[in-house]
């Protein structure tokens, strides 16, 4: 007798990679995928968490949850895990990564971030040189994004149960008066702008693991970009979404949007903007750089009327210098990204089934 139940990968990117593979229906085992950020994250979301937590603020599946304590006041709160391995890696390390991962996240809903928490799961046996290299770091990456650490926690575990150091963090901001975005808002005709080159982070975390088999000067883009934000909504009230694409990608993140708005996001192959050094990395590995993490880049979909003002805005801000138009919201076919190839075909990018690159956030 022959099993139908095999997973199946009909409809998972083509990797030559490593990649976990979707579990049988009737698993009831977490596995790496899980984290992916992809279908397998969603999935779990979905089926597992949200219905006994369900509110109107998780329903919305954005980047943080929209409340409003009084009616004058409405507050953006997000909270996030860092697992990263190693630690320290080429441009950042786990506590940069804590306080821009959730600096990010509240400021994607037009928030200004202001407060953070923080909780440190320390194993035993690492070194105290290490946890002041860690702190000193949030501190800096704080101080530069304008936010106060206000308060935290910390747990020892026994030697082997932490890798070194995990950190929880939790961010609050204030929305901006009149400022809605949100994964739900992309209309068709919007425009679809990427701040810069996708891929560092990830590929940066796997080179510093000695997994790329060569020498690379990659680093990773970990930056806080609430101050890119501000200059965008500055310049444009026509902004529908704000997402930084970080596990699963650049393709995973668009899926989400698709899916939110029931639209179609339509790319250009050749405006997606990947360094020689990433794509020759991903083409030796077999991964695709629309999958990989970024910890530093934007995702803007934003009215056509107004798409040149917001991208020479963020051109002229740091974190923004390399960004590029990389696609249009189009009516169809509805909860789909599609990709117009450099040899005239279209192709569909479809959400990440298993896990790419395991603890690279």
């Amino acid at each position: 007798m022959t099993d139908d139940r095999r997973p199946t990968t009909e409809n998972s990117p083509t990797m030559k990679g490593p990649v976990c593979p979707m579990p049988l229906q009737h698993s009831q085992k977490i596995v790496m995928g899980h984290g992916s950020g992809g279908k397998m994250m969603n999935d779990l979301i979905k089926h597992t968490f949200l219905p006994p937590l369900d509110n109107p603020a998780l329903r919305a599946g954005n980047d943080a949850g929209v409340v409003s304590p009084n009616s004058c006041t409405q507050l953006a709160i997000s909270t996030d895990a860092h697992v990263v391995s190693p630690l320290f890696f080429p441009g950042g390390d786990i506590g940069r990564l804590a306080v821009c991962g959730t600096v990010n996240d509240v400021a994607m809903m037009g928030a200004t971030p202001q407060y953070l928490t923080a909780g440190f799961i320390l194993e035993e046996g690492v070194e105290i040189d290490t946890i002041e290299r860690v702190v000193a770091s949030m501190k800096a990456a704080a101080a530069e994004a304008g936010v106060e650490i206000v308060a935290g926690d910390t747990k020892v575990v026994e030697r082997g149960k932490a890798d070194g150091l995990y950190i929880t963090t939790a961010g609050v901001g204030v929305m901006l008066p009149g400022v809605e975005v949100g994964g739900a808002l992309a209309q068709p005709g919007d425009i679809v702008i990427v701040s810069g080159y996708i891929g560092d982070h990830g590929i940066a975390v796997l080179g510093a693991r000695g997994e790329l088999g060569f020498e690379s000067d990659i680093q990773s883009d970990v930056a806080p970009l609430n101050h890119l934000i501000a200059a965008i909504l500055d310049t444009s009230d026509e902004v529908r979404v704000l997402r930084d694409p970080t596990r699963g990608g650049v393709a995973s993140t668009l899926n989400e949007i698709a899916t939110q708005s029931e639209v179609c996001v339509l790319l250009r192959e050749e405006t997606i903007p990947v360094r020689p050094a990433v794509a020759g990395a991903c083409e030796m590995l077999g991964f695709d750089p629309l999958y990989i993490a970024n910890e530093g880049k934007l995702l803007v979909i934003v009215g056509k009327n107004d798409a040149a003002a917001v991208l020479e805005a963020m051109r002229q801000h740091p974190y923004g210098t390399d960004a590029v138009i990389i696609g249009e919201i189009v009516e169809t076919p509805a909860r789909r990204v599609l990709m117009k190839t450099a040899i005239g075909g279209t192709r569909v990018v479809d959400v990440l089934a298993g896990e790419m690159l395991p603890r690279i956030c």
